[in-house]
């Protein structure tokens, strides 16, 4: 399973064929199948768009809901603007309005989804997903869509498809907006290394693609990331290495940013939080080290990872006096 996720990494890497606009299924950069061509492309002609006015105006309306969207998914704390909140009820709306126009497609409840998810009304996001795809199983197929279709089902407790979900984004994850791509990244190997040792080398190869395609709070995450999992695979001295390019002082700050906040969330990542402090903290200050171990064994970690935690806080144990000059 490794090398064959590691196969569709590199594809995405060096394939000309996977950028924005050119996914395959029923969306074309985003546009839903239906939509293709009424604007003149593909050569349909005056004639044959004036045959079909409800389309015209249903695509207008996904167009219009779409545009609503534009954006990362990184929106901090959407529910305390109520600007934000009245355009995503509007896109709502917009939804509304479109499957009336034209009943039986699944673009509308593809928006509705993505509406739902950046109110973080995740439940109704799922149902709108999930039928959107049990309708037509090439609904989600742009990567804008099956990002939100990844998040929303990891976040409501459906990891076998959330799973599938990032493995089908991951090598088309270049069409995403960097921000995107840094979301999409973390989410996926912080997946892979919450399913244990086994999956180490993944989440691994997944952060290390999470580093060099990120920026900003995300790609601070993707380094402590990066460096936890070389030390639980038993790599610490590039664990270390990667620590000491990047992080200088207590990463409790970046942490609990709210753009890192929104990645490690409660099921993508949260309870990981200590560890990825305390792992950078060992070479700054041992005794916060030592003391963010404990807050990490003290919370139920993930299983597969007690022992790793205990070891390093027993290592610390000896402390004295340990902050970095």
């Amino acid at each position: 399973m490794l090398s064959a996720f590691l196969g569709l990494i590199l594809f995405a890497q060096t394939s000309s064929g996977l950028g924005a606009g050119s996914v395959a299924g029923s969306t074309t950069g985003g546009r839903p199948q239906e939509c293709v061509g009424l604007d003149g492309a593909n050569g349909a002609n005056v004639w044959e768009r004036a045959k079909t006015p409800a389309l015209r105006t249903y695509c207008n309306l996904l167009a219009s809901g779409s545009s609503k969207l534009a954006g990362t998914v990184m929106i901090s704390d959407v529910s305390t603007d109520p600007r934000r909140v009245q355009n995503l009820k509007d896109v709502l709306a917009v939804a509304d309005e479109a499957d009336r126009t034209v009943a039986g497609k699944t673009a509308p409840s593809v928006l509705r989804g993505r509406a739902f998810a950046r109110l973080g009304d995740f439940p109704r996001a799922y149902a709108a997903l999930h039928d959107a795809k049990e309708r037509d199983e090439r609904a989600l197929e742009d990567p804008v869509a099956l990002l939100a279709w990844g998040r929303v089902a990891l976040r409501t407790g459906h990891l076998a498809e959330a799973s599938e979900a990032y493995r089908a984004l991951l090598p088309r994850a270049s069409a995403l907006q960097t921000a995107d791509r840094g979301v999409a990244y973390l989410e996926a190997g912080m997946m892979a290394m919450a399913r244990g040792a086994g999956d180490l080398g993944e989440a691994i190869q997944i952060f290390r693609q999470a580093r060099r395609d990120s920026q900003d709070v995300a790609q601070t995450v993707a380094v402590l990331a990066l460096a936890l999992a070389l030390d639980r695979s038993g790599e610490r001295d590039e664990a270390r290495a990667v620590l000491s390019e990047r992080i200088h002082t207590d990463p409790h700050g970046v942490l609990s940013d709210a753009r890192a906040r929104q990645i490690l969330g409660p099921a993508s990542g949260e309870s990981e939080v200590d560890a990825l402090a305390a792992l950078a903290l060992e070479p700054l200050d041992a005794n916060l080290a030592r003391e963010s171990w404990k807050k990490y064994l003290e919370k139920s970690p993930p299983a597969a990872w007690v022992e790793h935690a205990r070891a390093h806080e027993a290592a610390l144990g000896g402390a004295r006096g340990g902050k970095r000059k």
